[in-house]
């Protein structure tokens, strides 16, 4: 899609992913204490996916959870939409968009009573593509899975990915479903340096579909605003809409009365919507009643995908006893703004502080944590007693990881070993010691957050790495679209996303949106 296209569908994909937060965290509470016989004939319906072969099966623990929004005018099975939601989205046929995957939204649940925590990763991030999906090995982060499903399309029909299904419509489309979701939950886990659990997928129909089954939605705008491109014409402070107008308010690209309106505006309108729904669950609404969880099950069952892993109704049963935590949503900062070398618009990133918030943000039950300013004295990284050699083993597809590691580590008291190429590629990271070399071991494996294990036929005084793909290369390797400088360690202080005028949030900002009240967004 050229980049006028990709604008429009900036808006409206966007906004998809918030709502399959709140199907994820608003529909699920009304499931719980009720009958479950409509719930399971829905859930036959729904795509089951395989793309995380091991997945749990238990939402036990801390979760991430992985909310993505295609940028497609097709249903789960590769369907044309109703009419009706053409005409309300104003955004083209079942010709129009694609496969980016235009929201990306990890929600983290923590196993104790911290805050329900929810990261917006900007659609056209520059990033590294685990797998080099289409022969793209960098790009924005949205692309991964359009590019691979494209590559599993066209392997289908060159016969190289053929079988039972491979003349069968809906088993293609599958296929080369499963194909992007793989690699957009490689492209996340890489950019985020978190795992995912599980994860759920949501087409444009849902949306529509959804608000309808919920409307009125109550939402606050801080001045009056109109945009004849997306339909929007409001005014400002708290108002309810319906569906139609619902669509609008997310999709929502320009401003006619201010120029300023940005992409990351219209992500903290779709945060907005989320949080919306959030509360009119909370306080007994559609989302309560059964004719209003039987619509949600409709659309759920021709407009989401789930990992095989992850079973709704022990989610609604966890959902239920969520409702007391707060709520935050972020949306990550860039660094700044730049062309990839086919002159596209990419926002350019500082990986490591991406990924530091990230886990300050999961890690950190207090929610005042999330407030606090930078650290002014970083705890300095630390430094061997005894030294040790270190050796490195590259399992991944990336040249140089090695070297790089090496390089990084030489500052910590280790000596240059040798830097191989794996004869097979890994998944996982592993930190192997010889005889003498356990202090240097822990130190790596602290580092890495990997166990360290003793083995014979390591060298003595020799610790071997082994680094696989879900390693993070990104903190070793100049990044594509990272910044020259990157911030000192420490946490990134948040401003608020319900700023407007000169106190809007730049896209530098760390923003934050909580569920206390309903947000009065710009």
């Amino acid at each position: 899609m050229g980049d006028g296209g990709a604008e429009h569908a900036r808006g409206w994909t966007l906004r998809k992913g918030r709502l399959v937060a709140a199907v994820a965290s608003a529909s699920v509470m009304a499931l719980t204490g009720m009958g479950w016989t409509g719930y399971h004939t829905a859930l036959g319906k729904i795509i089951i996916s395989h793309a995380l072969p091991n997945a749990s099966t238990s939402l036990n623990g801390d979760q991430n959870i992985l909310l993505m929004g295609l940028d497609s005018r097709l249903d789960q099975n590769g369907k044309p939409l109703p009419q009706e939601i053409y005409d309300a989205l104003h955004a083209g046929d079942e010709s129009s968009g694609g496969y980016n995957a235009n929201v990306l939204i990890v929600v983290h649940i923590s196993d104790g009573d911290g805050p329900v925590t929810a990261v917006s990763i900007p659609r056209d991030d520059y990033a590294e593509l685990p797998g080099c999906p289409g022969s793209v090995c960098t790009g924005k982060i949205k692309q991964a899975y359009g590019l691979a499903y494209q590559q599993s399309l066209n392997a289908q029909a060159s016969g190289n990915a053929g079988g039972a299904g491979a003349n069968d419509l809906a088993a293609r489309e599958q296929t080369a479903r499963e194909a992007g979701r793989k690699a957009e939950i490689s492209a996340v886990n890489e950019f985020l340096g978190v795992s995912i659990d599980h994860f759920v997928e949501i087409t444009l129909g849902a949306f529509f579909q959804i608000a309808k089954a919920v409307e009125p939605i109550t939402v606050c705008l801080s001045g009056d605003t109109k945009d004849s491109y997306s339909g929007a014409d409001f005014h400002q402070g708290v108002q309810r809409i319906d569906a139609a107008d619902a669509m609008a308010f997310v999709r929502q690209r320009r401003d006619e009365n201010d120029g300023s309106f940005t992409d990351f505006d219209r992500t903290r309108r779709q945060q907005a919507f989320l949080v919306s729904l959030v509360k009119a669950a909370r306080s007994g609404g559609a989302l309560s009643s059964v004719s209003g969880l039987r619509k949600l099950l409709q659309v759920a069952r021709d407009n989401v995908a789930v990992d095989s892993g992850l079973d709704l109704m022990e989610l609604a049963s966890r959902a239920s006893k969520l409702t007391d935590r707060p709520l935050s949503l972020y949306t990550l900062p860039i660094s700044g703004f730049g062309k990839d070398p086919n002159g596209s618009d990419i926002n350019l990133v500082d990986l490591p502080t991406i990924r530091r918030i990230v886990h300050e943000r999961f890690d950190s039950d207090p929610p005042a944590a999330v407030d606090a300013g930078p650290s002014a004295t970083p705890t300095p990284p630390p430094v061997l007693d005894k030294p040790a050699i270190l050796d490195v083993v590259n399992a991944t597809s990336r040249d140089g990881l090695a070297a790089a590691v090496e390089e990084s580590f030489a500052a910590r008291g280790f000596t240059r070993g040798s830097a191989t190429t794996a004869a097979v590629p890994a998944d996982d990271t592993a930190v192997e010691y010889g005889p003498g070399a356990d202090q240097g071991a822990q130190l790596l494996a602290d580092q890495l957050h990997v166990a360290a294990t003793a083995n014979s036929a390591v060298p003595a005084g020799t610790v071997r790495l082994t680094v696989g793909t879900r390693f993070p290369a990104g903190d070793y390797l100049t990044h594509p679209g990272a910044a020259v400088q990157t911030q000192q360690s420490g946490e990134v202080s948040t401003v608020a996303a319900t700023g407007s005028g000169d106190r809007s949030p730049a896209p530098t900002d760390l923003s934050q949106m909580t569920g206390t009240n309903v947000p009065c967004v710009k």
